[in-house]
């Protein structure tokens, strides 16, 4: 493993209780950092911090993403006497696989809040101890799917298109303060995520990759880790491809 130094940061992960988000909190806490854990379920947050607690400091903020008191409070927790250095906006669903004559108004409700809003409070929360202490990076988790857009998976989709425009608006914002806001294009990973999709969908997703096969989360948690880190000084703004070669831009 390529060390990143990210000795002395203070990270936010949300949905890190699993899947890329768990990667994402080992890798780091194996590059120095010390990790709270935003997620969801209480107990597999509380599991997955103790599994980890070998590789650093690292614990469990209970939290939803979509309700921005919470998640507001758990940025307050966190932070703590110091501040939050780095924030990854990782929390989210599939949704139904479903054309969009077909798809369920509270189930498209239901991703957008989630995938699109969540990253929304997660940056409106921690921007202002960022702001503060004149440093901070930012990565928020996106998809292929928010550029190219899958049948079936409209929702997901346009959910993944605004977290890849709200990452360029915010960018632009804190363009001249020393604090990054990125985003990541990975194409699908296997994990949880796949149970909410049909077989059809996960076949139809993995011929459209290049490589062969579906990205690892190690991989994913290593480009974030480069990307969250002090090193990553001047790009801002952007979107980091890893689709297998699917991205066409």
């Amino acid at each position: 493993m390529n060390q990143i130094d990210l000795k002395g940061r203070r990270a936010a992960v949300t949905g890190g209780a699993q899947g890329i988000g768990r990667a994402v909190v080992e890798r780091f806490l194996d590059s120095g950092a010390e990790v709270a854990i935003w997620d969801f379920d209480r107990a597999l947050a509380e599991k997955t911090a103790a599994e980890l607690s070998a590789h650093g400091k690292v614990w469990a903020v209970p939290v939803d993403v979509t309700d921005w008191a919470a998640v507001e409070a758990a940025a307050a927790e966190t932070a703590g006497d110091r501040t939050i250095d780095i924030l990854v906006n990782n929390a989210g669903i599939a949704g139904k696989n479903a054309t969009v004559a077909d798809y369920p108004v509270e189930e498209w409700r239901r991703v957008i809040d989630l995938d699109l809003t969540g990253v929304f409070h997660g940056c409106k929360a921690v921007v202002p101890y960022m702001e503060k202490a004149g440093y901070g990076r930012i990565v928020n988790v996106a998809s292929i799917a928010g550029k190219e857009g899958n049948p079936n998976a409209a929702a997901y989709s346009a959910a993944k298109a605004g977290v890849i425009a709200l990452t360029k608006a915010l960018g632009k914002e804190l363009a001249d303060k020393k604090i990054a806001v990125n985003c990541v294009t990975p194409a699908a990973a296997r994990t949880a995520i796949f149970d909410q999709m049909t077989e059809e969908f996960i076949a139809y997703m993995l011929s459209k990759i290049p490589r062969g096969r579906f990205v690892e989360v190690e991989e994913v948690a290593a480009m974030i880790a480069w990307i969250a880190s002090e090193d990553n000084s001047f790009t801002t703004g952007a979107v980091f491809d890893l689709s297998g070669g699917r991205a066409t831009y």
